[in-house]
């Protein structure tokens, strides 16, 4: 656990790390939305990608921070192991899971403790330090009972259920049940808990990442942002879709209204992120184009732009517009698109859906998608959402053919998706 920590930490990312091992985290973001990550780098990149290390870092000071994280995670798992030591082994029917997996899995953890015993005495004296420093830090720490035993009861039914076909649970399902720690810290440790969903999510940081420690951190970074999507309303957030699919096809979007098709259309694809949608390592590059937010961080520093231009308008006694500006609705993200391409794609049989149960059946769509595909459709609907949107912009702000044509070059700029 330890070893692939520290030995990520050296690792160097081509194009996007300067020669002090720091990372430029807007080239990394358009990096990764242009081009995806090749797997040798993914695990690094992903730890930058998800704010488990800074981007400012060196590799020292991340070798050191990475000793911090451990003996943090580890601590924070005792704890609740105490607190319950009758959940330390998952339970199936009344039985410990596979006993290849048991053994397997307390071999590793083993490997683990051994690795820190090995280290040299400096580093011994500095790991005691970084522990009673987390002692401190979770020693007020309190735990519901009867939440916790209930999270842990719905990650013992998520976990068996997540992607068996994977390389990586071949291993007599021993990562099963490393998945399941981290999602029972996880639990133990945030207000959020743990809801339905999450073991497929958390399954690809512990693939992607091959460490316990790694994967928690990386995953707690990523749920602080979209936690809210598990919350009771917090899909209402992503019916957002159906107003794009409005503005991109009324049509369509009428049909669905018609039949109250409209309210949750296509939710759990974005609230997994398309994990069974496409093949596996396509599902893993869409995953990483859209948290880069390469997009959506242009776009706000677009509104950002436009917003100072208002202001600039209001006080300014030379402007004679008195029209108010349109403003670009930032809430629809690249995600959206995605969906819509997919809607659109499939637009015939969605005008053939006349009811839930018919929709549900088309929304099947188990790893039939071409990423390439739909990434290219995505970008045009896109692109020519935001052309639109400009173009209103412009036609209230200058009338100059040359500077519209030079905005939609670079706009067009923005893409180039491979």
């Amino acid at each position: 656990v330890s070893s692939a920590a520290l030995s990520a930490a050296r690792l160097t990312l081509p194009g996007v790390m300067d020669t002090e091992g720091r990372v430029d985290e807007s080239r990394l973001r358009m990096h990764i939305f242009k081009n995806g990550v090749c797997p040798p780098e993914r695990g690094l990149a992903w730890r930058f990608l998800f704010g488990m290390y800074p981007c400012s870092s060196t590799p020292l000071e991340r070798s050191l921070l990475c000793e911090q994280l451990l003996v943090r995670y580890f601590a924070m798992k005792r704890k609740w192991q105490r607190f319950l030591p009758s959940a330390v082994r998952m339970q199936l029917n009344g039985t410990d899971e596979l006993v290849s997996a048991v053994r397997f899995f307390d071999q590793r953890e083993a490997q683990a403790q051994q690795q820190i015993q090995d280290q040299s005495e400096e580093v011994r004296d500095r790991l005691a330090f970084l522990e009673l420093q987390a002692q401190i830090l979770f020693e007020r720490v309190t735990f519901d009972q009867q939440e916790l035993q209930e999270a842990i009861r719905i990650i013992d039914k998520d976990v068996p259920r997540t992607n068996r076909d994977l390389s990586y649970y071949d291993e007599g399902l021993g990562n099963l049940l490393v998945l399941r720690n981290v999602l029972i810290t996880y639990a133990a440790f945030h207000p959020v808990s743990y809801a339905q969903g999450m073991n497929d999510l958390c399954s690809r940081f512990l693939e992607v990442l091959d460490s316990e420690v790694d994967a928690f951190w990386s995953f707690s970074c990523y749920m602080e942002k979209f936690s809210r999507d598990f919350r009771a309303d917090g899909l209402h957030r992503k019916i957002l879709e159906a107003a794009l699919l409005k503005e991109l096809d009324p049509l369509l979007y009428a049909h669905l209204v018609k039949d109250s098709m409209e309210s949750f259309t296509f939710c759990h694809w974005l609230l997994l992120g398309f994990q069974r949608e496409f093949e596996h390592s396509d599902a893993l590059r869409l995953f990483e184009i859209l948290s880069c937010d390469h997009l959506e961080l242009i776009s706000q520093k677009v509104d950002r732009a436009h917003y100072r231009e208002r202001l600039a308008q209001k006080y300014s006694a030379e402007d004679g517009l008195k029209t108010q500006l349109p403003a670009f609705n930032t809430d629809f993200t690249f995600e959206l698109f995605i969906c819509a391409a997919i809607l659109l794609d499939n637009r015939e049989s969605l005008l053939q859906c006349q009811d839930d149960v018919q929709l549900i059946q088309f929304t099947s769509l188990q790893g039939t998608l071409d990423l390439n595909g739909t990434l290219k459709k995505a970008e045009n609907h896109f692109y020519n959402y935001c052309k639109r949107c400009a173009w209103d912009y412009m036609k209230e702000r200058c009338g100059a053919r040359s500077k519209h044509e030079d905005f939609f070059y670079q706009l067009r700029s923005l893409f180039v998706l491979k």
